[in-house]
């Protein structure tokens, strides 16, 4: 607790101490961009553990301190408005997603995604299509006067799932072993390739019409599209199966310090690159290399002393990844919730959010799933978390007759969808969990 008042303490002299409001016009141009490294780390920090003490995941913790960093103009303070103006940030933060992305990867091998069976397959496409079709049917009615683009861009947000929330739920409660945990999280790793191929294609079909300006997209050019994004992870398996061990076997017989994490993160930024040059989004070619390298498959070139990639890894996400949590929640402006039709946008699309989700439970069937907790599974579908948050930023960055896809409005009610399905997750799986245990008492 001493440390929590002590880091609080220093937040609020932080923005309150003269040399903020100077900062911005530092002699130096490094000397703001160091300030401002420490606001978000100790803000990220803070409300990291605040989260945790209230018993939810911390990436909830560090948005929630992005919005109320971003806006301290409310109450006449705006010493700290240099860092969402200032492109160091921005970028930061873009790598702090690629990371983010390549360690999700990283965590769902080839192997998993082959193996999680049919139910989980069947529980991930229902996981995708009913929540893509109620958000596109939500985002229609709230907002008639927007293109159908943007209706499919608020659909393809409600695709995926955070798998890591879910899976730190389980982890926690030391479930992470019963049948609907793996059921929940083979489901999980299948919506984050179906949710990637779909932001895929729907951004690049909004890029065409962007550079275009033909509204009227053929169905043989979103065929192409979505032949890019398969492709592309295609390639990548093939990659990781014929020419990435040889490059990693290689690495080893240098036996020179740090070689590891370098070919690591020279492949992860390498493909998404290479995504980016394809018109797919960079945090496609990114969860690719994850799917390449597969965690720790690759360190036993180096000898059973060398510690995983995911380890060596994670200082380096430790850095990039909060920024991205924080700078991505200060792009709320919270004077859009004085429109009553926002707050009614973000719960509409909360509840679809839900209702899609759980409707995942159907997907388990069969004599031998008699025994499943049906609705354990829906609510473990239910975070959106990261991925619904990297979905938001992307449609932030593209445009459709020289206006955002994700306008300021539009980008708080998601934001607000992802806090609130990423909030009842830790208490619904527990609720299920206590609920199944009463029933068979």
């Amino acid at each position: 607790m001493y440390h929590l008042k002590f880091l609080a303490c220093f937040c609020i002299y932080l923005v309150s101490s003269p040399a903020f409001a100077s900062g911005a016009s530092h002699a130096d141009p490094v000397a703001p961009i160091l300030l401002g490294l420490v606001l978000l780390f100790a803000g990220a920090k803070l409300g990291g553990i605040i989260a945790d003490r209230l018993s939810q995941p911390a990436v909830l913790g560090e948005l929630v301190m992005g919005v109320m960093l971003g806006n301290l103009g409310l109450v006449g303070y705006n010493g700290i408005s240099f860092i969402n103006h200032n492109e160091v940030f921005s970028i930061m933060a873009g790598i702090g997603v690629v990371l983010l992305l390549f360690e999700v990867g990283l965590e769902s091998s080839v192997e998993e995604l082959l193996g999680v069976g049919i139910t989980s397959t069947i529980v991930a496409i229902i996981g995708v299509a009913l929540p893509f079709a109620l958000g596109y049917v939500t985002s229609s009615l709230f907002m008639p006067e927007k293109s159908t683009y943007i209706h499919t861009f608020v659909g393809a947000t409600l695709c995926a799932t955070s798998v890591g929330i879910t899976a730190r739920v389980f982890k926690d409660l030391g479930k992470i072993h019963i049948k609907e945990a793996k059921i929940i999280l083979g489901a999980a790793v299948i919506d984050d390739v179906l949710g990637l191929i779909i932001l895929a294609v729907v951004s690049g079909v909004i890029m065409s019409v962007a550079q275009t300006g033909n509204a009227d997209v053929s169905l043989a050019s979103i065929g192409m599209i979505a032949f890019k994004a398969i492709a592309s992870l295609a390639v990548a398996l093939v990659f990781g199966g014929k020419i990435a061990p040889h490059l990693f076997r290689f690495g080893a017989k240098l036996q020179t310090d740090g070689i590891l994490l370098s070919l690591s993160l020279s492949t992860c930024f390498l493909m998404a690159y290479l995504a980016n040059l394809v018109g797919l989004a960079p945090i496609v070619g990114a969860f690719a290399a994850g799917l390449v390298i597969d965690g720790t498959g690759f360190a036993k070139f180096f000898g059973q002393d060398e510690p995983s990639i995911e380890h060596l890894i994670l200082p380096i996400s430790k850095f990039f990844v909060p920024i991205f949590f924080v700078h991505m929640g200060m792009q709320v402006d919270l004077t859009t919730f004085m429109d009553p039709q926002v707050i009614a946008l973000g719960l509409a699309l909360t509840a679809v959010a839900i209702l899609g989700k759980q409707a995942c439970g159907l997907g388990v069937y069969g004599k031998g799933n008699k025994a499943i907790n049906r609705i354990m599974i829906g609510i473990g579908m239910v975070p959106r978390g990261e991925v619904g948050l990297i979905f938001a930023v992307i449609g932030a960055s593209l445009t459709i007759n020289n206006e955002p896809v994700v306008d300021t409005a539009l980008y708080s009610a998601i934001v607000l969808m992802v806090m609130l399905t990423t909030m009842i997750t830790p208490p619904g799986i527990k609720w299920t969990m206590k609920r199944e245990v009463h029933q068979s008492n």
